[in-house]
């Protein structure tokens, strides 16, 4: 199987004249950019950072944030990101658990670097204006090298943390293998043509930013770099850029719909949506059908553990509803009290999801967390800890999480809370969340 490093450069030698990425002024080809590629992975190489070492990433969407991904891939480098507004105390915590090598960052996490009492023990590799560097990326842009593939399929490719709202956060190491296959699944599910074009808006410490990214190499496609969502920067963008499908979440949806200069914006390019993240009301759906006429709608179900566990491409025919088991997917919904996956729920019964680990997307366990494994994997299966049931004709709804069920003396009730039922308006733990109870079934009025 190719590694990502290889499959980069069938890119390259397809399309080398193609424009592969745009960050404001930048405009580079799949062919410069791999010499940038090449470029950091000497200087990675050249500050000590081999095969099998994590390095720990703190940047927004940009140029440099994609190119450090790719370079990690060609040299084998766990690629490690966080959340750019991540505080000094996660970035202790993740060097440490992660035992980076070192840390990148930019100006706009320099504070919080700053107060890291980890990272000044670490390596550091600035983006930029920053305090305390002791290298700078910029100075490895003196000259374009050529990337050399360094790792092979069954290395670590990177590793994402969980945003977990109890306890720290978890490690969840992927091999380049399931990333590649993750990737052509995506562009599979959502029809994805050679030389597409995307923003990239979602971040890559976030699968969802990564599948992007990843996908639209497979395509020779081109993929525009919104560091910090914007509405009016995003619709210019896809105007200028004849974006042609969009893989957002609700919330930057509604944000696009209802800024002023969407009504005045060529939007026509763009003939495929992708939704996943969070829910998506039924107004909202209706008025994204109404206003681009997408060939295809997708709503994406899964997780940083198993990229995929379900896709609906008709989410606005059948609102709410997860749709059938992904390509590299088997999925099952268990009773509520069971660990053993023959354990079925009757169809219309609210179990808990599960994913096979046979998937070839699927994660191997977490990292250093024996007790979420013990919690999470049970013979041969994975454990979303997502509540949900299917319908009558076969389809997926979810509906909330395990925690906020109680079973006593077999019968099931959901926990009261401050909060609705389903965690549609709580930060999630699971980075896909794509139908709230109320929502499932037939279509209702709501406010987008």
């Amino acid at each position: 199987m190719l590694d990502l490093g290889r499959t980069f450069l069938q890119s390259v030698e397809r399309s080398p004249r193609q424009i592969a990425i745009v960050d404001g002024g930048l405009r580079l080809s799949y062919l410069e950019w791999a010499g940038r590629i090449g470029a950091v992975q000497r200087g990675l190489a050249d500050a000590g950072l081999v095969r099998g070492d994590h390095l720990l990433v703190v940047l927004q969407n940009r140029w440099e944030m994609a190119t450090l991904h790719w370079a990690c891939q060609f040299a084998g480098i766990v690629m490690t990101p966080l959340n750019w507004r991540a505080k000094p105390e996660e970035i202790d915590y993740c060097l440490a658990d992660a035992e980076a090598k070192a840390i990148v960052w930019e100006p706009v996490a320099d504070a919080a670097v700053a107060a890291s009492s980890a990272a000044s023990r670490a390596l550091r590799i600035g983006v930029g204006e920053v305090h305390g560097a002791t290298l700078r990326f910029e100075d490895w842009m003196a000259a374009a090298d050529e990337p050399m593939p360094q790792a092979e399929a069954s290395d670590w490719s990177l590793m994402l943390y969980t945003s977990g709202t109890t306890g720290k956060p978890k490690g969840v190491p992927r091999r380049q293998r399931a990333e590649r296959i993750a990737a052509l699944a995506h562009v599979a599910q959502n029809r994805y043509a050679v030389g597409e074009c995307t923003l990239g808006v979602m971040p890559l410490y976030h699968t969802m930013g990564v599948r992007s990214l990843l996908s639209l190499a497979l395509i020779d496609g081109r993929i525009v770099c919104i560091p910090r969502f914007d509405a009016s920067r995003a619709l210019a963008a896809i105007r200028d850029e004849q974006v042609t499908h969009l893989y957002l979440v609700p919330t930057l949806y509604h944000d696009l719909l209802s800024h002023p200069d969407f009504a005045g914006t060529d939007t026509r390019s763009v003939r495929k949506l992708g939704f996943a993240g969070a829910p998506m009301h039924d107004a909202l759906l209706q008025r994204l059908q109404a206003a681009f006429q997408p060939e295809l709608f997708v709503n994406h179900y899964g997780s940083s553990e198993i990229y995929t566990f379900s896709i609906n491409q008709r989410a606005a025919e059948k609102p709410g509803c997860a749709g059938r088991a992904g390509l590299n997917t088997r999925l099952r919904v268990v009773k509520l009290d069971q660990r053993d996956p023959e354990r079925l729920a009757a169809p219309m019964e609210e179990g808990q999801i599960i994913a096979e680990l046979r998937s070839d997307e699927a994660f191997e366990g977490y990292h250093k967390r024996p007790d979420a494994d013990a919690k999470s994997l049970h013979r041969g299966w994975y454990f979303t800890g997502d509540t949900g049931y299917v319908d009558p004709e076969g389809d997926l709804f979810v509906t909330g999480r395990v925690d906020d069920m109680i079973i006593s003396g077999g019968r099931t009730s959901r926990r009261s809370t401050s909060s609705p039922c389903c965690r549609c308006t709580r930060p999630s733990t699971r980075w896909l969340w794509p139908v709230c109870r109320t929502n499932a079934g037939a279509r209702r009025s709501s406010r987008s």
